[in-house]
């Protein structure tokens, strides 16, 4: 079945084009939702201490006053026209905060995807090896685990006992230099741009109990993906022949029935990557991990309406953008797929 780059363009076009009232959606609830949750945010942004004809015109510099289908379209104006606003304390703009912020979660979701490749996948080959064994019983009691495990607690726990126990930091206050200090905004990237292979140990250090605690909850998917897709792969006829030929397990599982068995683990991984952004939220806190989760708890404690809506549609792109690059990276792999 022939494809071509315009049929790849006109799939994603398509897709972009369904991304625009996924956002719209986005941005009506949470805008409602935060200013109608919170009746008088002004009481927090003018201060403590403020007195009332402070906080009185706190409402009035941001238009508290008006209707709220008033204030919704003046900030989707203001939106459209590439002013995402500013925290109402201390008018820092919320975009820089973005900006500066995501790359360090975007480092956090790959570090994390990462531990479970290396992890699950080889978890889940050794499963399917030993189908209905006790090396397959003990790799599920595992992955459901972290399943079972709430990200918090799973957190918690790293952080607690298993950082200091091992002697891993369990902080993002980086030892060797201020983190994030280059043009990526991304500390591993960062060292290795300005050759500081001492920084770059110590951002990796930091990033194994945050990376592992993201990727705990999620491990299981490519482990039983994994597994399921090479219980489909080792009875065919190309591994038997694999076996008769004398090759070691460890060739026809890697080399033979792993590679065409991962189509599937790789594109769920894809639509994982968007998923994670949601837990950083708690990861970031616990670790204090200076990404856009810490930046989203601060937005929602501190009645941050600008941020909070942010960050919403950052997830919300993010999520839709990583299945439109698992869709189009199953079409690459699988030739048969057509891009619809």
């Amino acid at each position: 079945m022939g494809r071509n780059k315009s049929d790849l363009i006109v799939f994603v076009g398509k897709r972009l084009l369904q991304l625009l009232p996924v956002v719209l959606g986005v941005i009506v609830i949470t805008f409602f939702f935060t200013h109608v949750a919170v009746q008088n945010p002004c009481a927090v942004w003018a201060g403590a201490h403020a007195t009332a004809d402070q906080v009185q015109a706190c409402i009035l510099r941001f238009g508290l006053n008006r209707p709220l289908t008033d204030q919704f379209w003046r900030y989707l104006t203001t939106l459209l026209s590439g002013d995402w606003g500013a925290n109402p304390r201390g008018g820092v703009p919320v975009l820089l905060s973005i900006s500066s912020a995501f790359p360090a979660t975007l480092e956090l979701v790959l570090a994390s995807l990462f531990i479970m490749t290396v992890i699950g996948i080889p978890l889940g080959v050794v499963a399917a090896n030993g189908a209905g064994r006790w090396a397959d019983h003990l790799v599920r009691v595992f992955y459901l685990s972290g399943w079972a495990t709430p990200t918090y607690l799973g957190a918690v726990v790293l952080a607690i006992a298993v950082g200091p126990a091992i002697g891993l930091p369990t902080k993002g206050d980086f030892t060797t230099k201020p983190p994030f200090y280059g043009p990526t905004h991304m500390s591993v990237l960062d060292a290795l741009w300005a050759l500081d292979f001492p920084a770059v140990g110590d951002a990796l250090l930091h990033l194994v109990l945050p990376a592992s605690a993201l990727a705990l909850l999620n491990l299981g998917i490519a482990t039983r993906m994994t597994r399921t897709s090479m219980l489909e792969v080792l009875p065919l006829d190309f591994v038997k022949t694999a076996r008769m030929k004398g090759l070691s397990d460890f060739v026809v599982l890697y080399k033979h029935a792993l590679r065409n068995s991962l189509i599937s683990t790789v594109t769920i991984l894809g639509i994982t990557a968007g998923v994670l952004l949601s837990g950083t939220v708690v990861i970031e806190t616990i670790f204090q991990w200076p990404g856009i989760g810490a930046y989203a708890y601060d937005a929602i404690t501190g009645y941050n309406f600008p941020g909070t809506i942010a960050v919403v549609i950052v997830f919300a792109v993010a999520v839709v953008i990583s299945n439109l690059l698992s869709d189009v990276l199953y079409g690459i792999l699988d030739p048969r797929v057509e891009w619809r």
